[in-house]
């Protein structure tokens, strides 16, 4: 299935992506007479029972049941599938392409740090370029959405804590971030996480050691790579978090960024301006796509 959080009017839903088509799933459980969760964070949560429920539910229900629950993907407004995640861990020089263009050493473990979730936003949400920043860049990463709690988590169950799969574009102030000479500070301003279009589920998408993964800067094609480059897979990924921390439901671990980032580009660099518009593509996923504004002064 591919999960969605969207806004019908002024009211947010939840449910899933079907030919184009938007089906609410608390409302279909209605339908039937039967119970979901009315957020998506809930239903995250309820791990594996949420999602047999839901296939369940749409393989039972008539056509009828179906329509009356559906929209055009066109007539809804997508949001950020995870609004307010407990913690977003993001991963630094998982890929191998990324770390050969900076002539950095591939690392032994994970090098990890956190981003608030102010930082989220979602599909076709703006972006914004403080105005003190004068290198902004862009970072595709496939983004894990952790489904159970757990800690100390062996590699071989790692599958079995996780939800799904998004996007996350990890924006990075890059002349903060090398000033600091730490990522945290460049890389934790509001809107720069931009997440989503949707959540696909884990037992649709079996398989994440090949995936396409591609970035277009105002349909200029700048990243494009495979998650064949990682240095530690999902599940190591998964394995190693949770030796240092406690994973919870709606957890999102962003798991690097390939070649191909602007401040890296030769023979110079390309860093985003406003107006810029980022285009990521994740094989199996979809597309994520947002515009660069610049910060209005207060």
């Amino acid at each position: 299935m591919k999960l969605i959080r969207y806004r019908d009017g002024k009211e947010e839903h939840y449910g899933v992506l079907v030919s184009g088509e938007v089906v609410c799933l608390p409302s279909l459980a209605k339908r039937l007479n039967k119970q979901l969760p009315l957020r998506l964070e809930n239903f995250v949560a309820w791990g594996v029972k949420g999602i047999e429920t839901a296939e369940k539910l749409l393989e039972d229900a008539r056509k009828n049941d179906v329509k009356k629950v559906s929209h055009s993907v066109n007539e809804v407004t997508l949001l950020a599938p995870i609004a307010s995640p407990p913690k977003i861990v993001c991963l630094g020089l998982n890929y191998r392409d990324h770390a050969a263009e900076q002539n950095a050493a591939i690392p032994d473990n994970p090098i990890i740090f956190l981003k608030p979730h102010t930082t989220i936003i979602g599909p076709n949400e703006n972006f914004v370029k403080p105005d003190f920043v004068k290198q902004l860049d862009y970072e595709a990463e496939l983004a894990v959405v952790i489904g159970r709690k757990a800690k100390n988590i062996p590699v071989s169950e790692a599958k079995s804590h996780i939800c799904g799969y998004t996007i996350l574009n990890d924006v990075s102030a890059r002349d903060v971030q090398f000033k600091d000479k730490q990522w945290t500070r460049g890389k934790s301003f509001d809107t720069f996480a931009p997440t989503g279009p949707c959540i696909t589920t884990v037992n649709q998408l079996r398989d994440t050691s090949n995936l396409s993964i591609r970035t277009w800067v105002n349909n200029e094609l700048r990243q494009n790579s495979t998650t064949r480059n990682m240095v530690f897979n999902v599940y190591e990924t998964v394995h190693h978090l949770s030796r240092v921390m406690t994973l919870e439901p709606c957890d999102i671990i962003a798991t690097g960024t390939p070649a191909g980032v602007g401040f890296a580009l030769k023979p110079k660099p390309k860093f985003l301006q406003a107006g810029d518009i980022v285009r990521i593509e994740i094989e199996k996923i979809g597309i994520l796509e947002n515009m660069v504004i610049e910060e209005t002064a207060p």
